[in-house]
């Protein structure tokens, strides 16, 4: 789980924008750009060619 510390700094790396964490299933969603960065072991990737569209 990531920290709230963190959870505040984090920004979409495309748009710069808020990123909204998906707890249940370990995601954090850029809804303007539509994009889902996964998180592995408690480490956010926040590749754009790594992101998931939606």
């Amino acid at each position: 789980m990531l920290s709230d510390k963190l959870l505040a700094i984090l920004a979409c790396p495309l748009c710069k924008g808020d990123l909204e964490y998906d707890r249940v299933n370990e995601k954090l969603i850029c809804h303007q750009c539509r994009l889902r960065f996964s998180i592995e072991d408690d480490i956010p990737i926040m590749l754009i060619n790594e992101a998931e569209k939606f």
